[in-house]
């Protein structure tokens, strides 16, 4: 017969090795642009043997239900969390979402195709800048760094070209074909 003393400490090695898995994911989280908050929340939820309403996230991360509905809406625009539906019950329930390559290629394209594209109209609108000043420069020196800035710009450029591929393969799912899911 076991313990109710030994079901009590096991219960707590049980979340400490939780929380160790949680207290990482807080940590690394900021990378997806989503809190360390956030971050607790998804673990918490992870770990959760059913979906969760936001009532019973507030009360197990000792945290206002407003603080879990923000954290919530960062999850689902993140794809790591999916809200789902159960008979009988009437408040929103969500629960991790399963395919960890989805939430991961969702924001990867979200976040680098937004960098890529803001660096990528910064080259432009430089280049022309460059350009312009060239035609108007009577300056040889001038010229000589504005011809070594337009060569430093078309080299991240290509860069700029190439990250975007590597964006579309996350979006299409191409990705996949090269480097499987395990």
């Amino acid at each position: 017969m076991v313990s109710q003393n030994s079901y009590e400490k096991d219960t707590k090695k049980l979340e400490t090795a939780r929380n160790r898995f949680i207290s990482e994911v807080a940590k690394n989280i900021p990378l997806y642009n989503i809190t360390p908050s956030a971050g607790r929340l998804y673990g918490t939820i992870f770990f959760s043997e059913r979906p969760m309403t936001l009532d019973e996230m507030s009360k197990e991360m000792e945290m206002s239900k407003t603080s879990m509905s923000m954290n919530i809406r960062a999850l689902l625009q993140a794809d790591m969390v999916e809200q789902v539906w159960e008979k009988g019950v009437r408040k929103d329930l969500y629960k991790t979402e399963d395919d960890w390559y989805k939430s991961f290629s969702n924001v990867f394209v979200t976040r680098w195709s937004d960098a890529t594209e803001k660096n990528k109209l910064a080259i432009s609108d430089t280049k022309k800048l460059l350009k312009d000043l060239a035609e108007e420069s009577g300056h040889d020196e001038i010229k000589e760094r504005i011809c070594w800035d337009l060569q430093k710009l078309e080299s991240a450029e290509k860069y700029y070209e190439w990250l975007s591929e590597v964006v579309d393969l996350f979006e299409t799912g191409e990705i996949f074909s090269i480097v499987p899911k395990k």
